[in-house]
């Protein structure tokens, strides 16, 4: 008799046994069995979700997105702006080469509305500003020479002067005197500002279709002298009022002149190229972009000078504050076209997802139902090849549920 073979220990066992079933996962084959269960409500799910998931495909991926076509987003795009009109302040006719910044006119142009002007700066000694911080004083001893404030308006000479107006003195400085707060003067030019007139001129491109168009469509030479923007009677003539523009972003004109702002007019291309040409519009949409309830950065205004010669030296300069309203030019847009790639994707993705149908039916049918070990049994069997047999694997002992699902089903096929 031969000798029994000595256990293995308990450790050794436990790999022995893990090792066995990853090589089993490896090599074993499964396949979907089809079982026929007659229960409605769980049939009315199963066809609910499958349609749902339909509806969502059909409707929102290939009509809304129109996911069947390649797409391009970003154009290349160059905007042109003119900016035509005249208007008046207390005594003075100003001109676009006036209140038009920067002349050159492109995405982004400013129109002047409102001026402070400091008039007939000289370079030498004056008080410096209120509005700079610690410059008010009493003594010389207050102001320290040579002190420069980057706040301010020039440096400090240690001298402490009356103020322009009022009992207050401040530091005096060398600088442009006098400083901005001394002798400033207000010119509103927003009287005629709403009729002036800004022509738009954009053009656009998408490299990867190779399509190009722009927002004037007439070839007529004098077609722009007798038109203004109308989005549906004239919507190919780039013309627009501030004022119209101003009022569809829904800002007070004169409240906006006052004090400046930032508005943003928005040219949107949305083409779907497989339409005609024509399709391929451009909308516009106007909104204010600078914090209107910040009042830290709230308004626009910048400051630049002109100066003057006498006898080839620049001797005097007129400082301007100018509050203005900014239009910024934003281009946006997206092209697309049918592509046989995309359509199979999303095909595929469509035809994969109604199986969540029958993945939720399954782990209902196997979890919530009062037969759903009997289910487990009849939808799980294993067979074992005759070829794994010669090998020496020894198949498993059918339960018998399975025995009479064998019998009873040769072909895997079962209706409960």
């Amino acid at each position: 008799m031969a000798a029994a073979q000595p256990g293995l220990p308990a450790g050794a066992a436990m790999v022995r046994r893990l090792a066995r079933g990853c090589w089993s996962a490896f090599w074993d084959y499964e396949t979907p069995k089809v079982i026929v269960v007659r229960n409605r409500r769980l049939g009315f799910v199963h066809r609910m979700v499958q349609l749902l998931i339909l509806l969502y495909f059909v409707w929102y991926v290939f009509i809304v997105q129109k996911s069947y076509q390649d797409s391009e987003t970003g154009p290349e795009s160059s905007i042109i702006t003119k900016v035509k009109g005249i208007t008046m302040s207390e005594h003075k006719v100003w001109d676009v080469e006036e209140y038009v910044k920067p002349p050159e006119g492109g995405s982004v142009v400013s129109i002047i509305t409102r001026i402070e002007v400091t008039p007939s700066q000289t370079l030498g000694t004056c008080p410096e500003s209120m509005r700079v911080h610690s410059s008010t004083c009493h003594l010389d001893d207050d102001c320290v020479a040579g002190q420069l404030d980057m706040q301010g308006n020039g440096i400090r000479t240690g001298r402490c002067v009356p103020y322009y107006h009022g009992d207050s003195k401040t530091c005096e400085v060398s600088a442009w005197c006098p400083v901005e707060d001394g002798t400033s003067e207000n010119h509103f030019l927003g009287k005629m500002a709403p009729n002036f007139t800004i022509l738009i001129k954009n053009s656009i491109h998408y490299p990867k279709f190779k399509f190009s168009k722009g927002n004037i469509a007439s070839q007529k030479s004098d077609y722009l002298k007798h038109c203004t923007f109308d989005q549906d009677s004239d919507p190919y003539c780039p013309i627009f009022r501030l004022g119209f523009i101003v009022e569809q972003a829904g800002e007070n004109f004169t409240e906006l002149a006052h004090k400046g702002g930032v508005i943003g007019v928005i040219i949107n291309w949305n083409c779907d190229l497989d339409l005609s040409e024509s399709e391929c519009n451009p909308k516009y949409s106007f909104r204010r972009l600078d914090p209107k309830y910040d009042p830290a950065s709230s308004g626009y205004n910048f400051r630049f000078a002109k100066y003057y010669k006498i006898n080839g030296t620049t001797t005097t300069r007129t400082l301007i504050k100018a509050y203005g309203i900014r239009i910024d030019v934003i281009v946006h847009g997206q092209a697309g076209k049918f592509s046989l790639i995309p359509t199979i994707i999303n095909l595929a993705t469509a035809l994969t997802s109604i199986g969540v149908g029958s993945f939720l039916c399954d782990w209902i049918l196997l979890t919530f139902m009062n037969k759903n070990k009997l289910y487990s049994h009849k939808k799980f069997d294993k067979v074992v090849d005759t070829l794994d047999q010669h090998m020496g694997q020894r198949p498993p002992v059918p339960e018998p549920s399975q025995q009479d699902s064998t019998s009873t089903d040769p072909k895997g096929l079962a209706q409960l």
